[in-house]
């Protein structure tokens, strides 16, 4: 079957939406972007703004910030996944940007479609999962809401600096588990980070099993300030957190220089957030912790002056 090709301005402006819920919603991680060569970002903004809309299906009504009900939110999960698939496999564009943009990311990198599919089922799984017995369930629903995300990027980030090219197969099979680890990590700093919004949602993404371990209820979730044992619990998570970092460090080393720089950012932005938890004495009910813009400036003119 012969794929139509997008027009040029129509592509730019789809690719320019993805841009903007990047921008607005992801802003750590849009600082990285800006690091990178400018023929890369415009795909990882594709798939950030995937991603990011999938999930406001899953989480919000996108307009009153409030979510409508469960079997409303299947429904229109259901339909987004019927629209991405027939998107993907199309020969026609799609109207919808996103999906115009996505399309032609994973066509110009060869994305794995098992990896969207994991994306999606991890989406449904937010619709009627409301907490996770042990690490390993927890992980098993990480997997594609975050490890996969790694491997999706994967290919944007191991190709050349200057322009599309082939990647070695023993490249990009020594990034991969690093890819995974790195989204496993940016993952579970964000639910030791809203521990508090997830409840507003429903949802507990601690593990039930850990909070049994560290004596911690679920009404101590809800309090106004964390308690001992939950200062304990969200110390232990903080660690898991960084041995996921740690795994992920050796994926640098064969990155291109300015994915790699872009990554290293990314990463000390990430960790950093880690870092305001634990100033904060760990009590992530208090406030949600955040990197200071003037910190996060800082962070990025460092990178800048280090070698590739």
């Amino acid at each position: 079957m012969t794929r139509s090709v997008p027009q040029g301005a129509a592509l730019d402006a789809a690719y320019a939406t993805c841009r903007d819920l990047h921008r607005t919603h992801g802003r750590s991680y849009y600082l990285a972007t800006r690091l990178l060569p400018s023929w890369k970002r415009r795909h990882v903004h594709a798939l950030y703004g995937f991603t990011r809309y999938t999930d406001d299906i899953v989480d919000t009504d996108g307009e009153a910030g409030t979510p409508p009900p469960g079997p409303e939110r299947a429904r229109r999960l259901g339909q987004w996944a019927g629209q991405f698939q027939a998107a993907v496999d199309g020969a026609q564009d799609p109207a919808e940007p996103i999906l115009l943009a996505v399309r032609h990311t994973i066509a110009t990198f060869g994305l794995r479609r098992a990896d969207f599919h994991a994306f999606f089922a991890s989406m449904h799984m937010d619709l009627h999962v409301r907490a996770y017995p042990d690490y390993g369930a927890l992980l098993e629903y990480m997997e594609g809401s975050a490890a996969v995300i790694g491997t999706m990027m994967l290919p944007i980030l191991l190709a050349p600096d200057d322009g599309p090219g082939p990647v070695p197969a023993a490249v990009a099979a020594a990034a991969r588990e690093p890819a995974r680890q790195l989204g496993l990590a940016f993952q579970l700093t964000n639910f030791i980070r809203d521990v508090a919004e997830d409840l507003g949602r429903g949802r507990v993404y601690l593990p039930a099993a850990d909070l049994d371990r560290f004596g911690v209820r679920r009404d101590d979730l809800a309090a106004p300030s964390a308690s001992p044992a939950l200062r304990r619990l969200v110390a232990f998570e903080i660690e898991r957190a960084r041995a996921h970092y740690r795994n992920a460090l050796p994926g640098l080393a064969v990155l291109p220089a300015r994915s790699r720089r872009c990554i290293r950012l990314a990463y000390a932005v990430y960790g950093g957030i880690l870092d305001r938890v634990e100033q904060a004495d760990c009590d992530i009910l208090a406030g949600r912790a955040v990197v200071p813009r003037r910190q996060r400036a800082a962070a990025v003119a460092r990178e800048l002056a280090r070698p590739a």
